[in-house]
């Protein structure tokens, strides 16, 4: 099956919100064997928005919406379906009486202008939203398919998940694309592709791709025209034999985060964790407190950017600091030590390094971080060269300790 997707906002064109839907949208309809063949992008103006339907529904006969469908002047996408399909728009009680419902969870009452989100094109079917006010719609006329989707991620995803999905995989009938990712850090993407060289001649009906971003190096290996079983057991047979040409820097499969991998693996061995961060100020334990659970592992950390909070909270010895500057070996390993015993855990990890733009030097440059981990059998430490902004190398430093201490373990 084939369907195009519109996405309707002026603030996508104008760059101020990210285009995420047709992001998820893409993945999704994919792995039930429905192509995406074109996706458009329109601002609130009501005749490009009938322009764009038209013309996805004369080449494909099926499109999906998202956006304009809440309760302000600029939310028009429901009333210029209902023109194109000369359906007119009628109010439900029962949608109305769900949107009641979910503002009284949050012990507020519907202002006026949403009861425009309880209007319904005539003969459309409602998509519960359960996630926010703004249903979904299903309508099919003598021009073909529209779906039409709220623009909030949130929603928009609930509903493509479990309400979308189930009827367009009935409608279909198709050949589902599978894909499963390998997720690796700490090796850059030309090293990969050596480390993997000859694989791909062994993946046969399947692709590899690289997926590269601030967290490392994705290798995403994908099946089409496949039986689904046939297709699982392949991709499960590739991404095992991926893992074993990259080692230690896999970590993970899909959507498996580094954080929650060093946290599981360091609750199996019963051992607690504390954070000393100096450039990265607080992002790595940021992190670690993403994961739910997180405290029976993290005891909590330190973020001592200057170098008074260096001695004062870390132990850190000012001679050292004199003598080595903050960036430096001899820093990171009495920050580490510091902090395991401050919080009296089993292992302490420390980050300092030169995040920029300023502050480098000929023999400490932008991107010099170094990383110290302190356990009751001594401390070690380890300096790395960081390419990037100083958003991409705080990024990156965290990423880098998550792997240090998993590779610790």
């Amino acid at each position: 099956m084939d369907i195009e997707v519109l996405t309707i906002g002026t603030e996508l064109l104008l760059g101020f919100t990210l285009d995420t839907n047709a992001q998820v949208i893409g993945q999704t309809l994919s792995a039930v064997g429905v192509r995406i063949v074109r996706r458009t992008t329109v601002d609130d103006d009501p005749r490009r928005i009938r322009e764009a339907l038209e013309r996805a529904l004369a080449q494909t006969g099926a499109v999906l919406t998202t956006g304009g469908l809440g309760p302000t002047n600029d939310d028009i996408t429901k009333s210029v379906v209902a023109d194109l399909l000369e359906c007119p728009l009628e109010f439900s009680s029962a949608v109305w009486n769900q949107i009641v419902s979910r503002f009284a969870q949050f012990g507020r009452t519907p202002s006026p202008t949403n009861r425009c989100q309880a209007e319904v094109p005539r003969g459309a079917t409602v998509l519960p939203n359960p996630r926010g006010t703004a249903p979904g719609l299903w309508m099919e006329g003598p021009p073909g398919l529209i779906i039409l989707l709220p623009g909030v991620p949130r929603e928009m995803a609930g509903l493509l998940r479990d309400e979308v999905v189930p009827r367009l995989k009935r409608r279909s009938g198709e050949t589902p694309i599978l894909s499963l990712t390998v997720r690796t850090t700490g090796i850059p993407e030309s090293r990969l592709a050596e480390r993997v060289a000859g694989v791909e001649e062994q993946l046969p009906p399947l692709t590899l791709a690289y997926l590269p971003s601030l967290l490392g190096v994705d290798l995403r290996v994908t099946a089409r025209a496949l039986p689904e079983v046939d297709a699982r057991r392949t991709l499960e047979r590739a991404a095992a034999l991926l893992e074993s040409c990259v080692g230690h820097h896999a970590y993970g499969r899909d959507q498996d985060d580094l954080a929650a991998k060093v946290l599981a693996t360091f609750a199996q061995s019963g051992r607690t964790l504390a954070v000393a961060e100096s450039c990265t100020g607080g992002g790595l334990g940021w992190r670690l407190t993403e994961i739910a659970g997180a405290s029976t592992v993290f005891l909590g950390g330190v973020v001592a950017y200057h170098n008074k909070a260096k001695s004062t909270l870390l132990d850190v010895p000012p001679s050292a600091l004199e003598t080595h500057g903050a960036v430096s070996s001899q820093v990171a390993e009495g920050m580490a030590i510091g902090v395991k015993n401050r919080f009296d855990s089993d292992v302490g990890l420390a980050i300092t390094g030169v995040a920029g733009p300023s502050g480098g030097s000929p023999d400490r440059p932008v991107g010099t971080v170094w990383f110290a981990v302190a356990n009751d059998d001594g401390v070690t430490s380890q300096v790395v060269q960081l390419a990037g902004n100083r958003h991409e190398i705080r990024i990156r430093s965290s990423q880098f300790a998550l792997h240090l201490l998993l590779d610790s373990l």
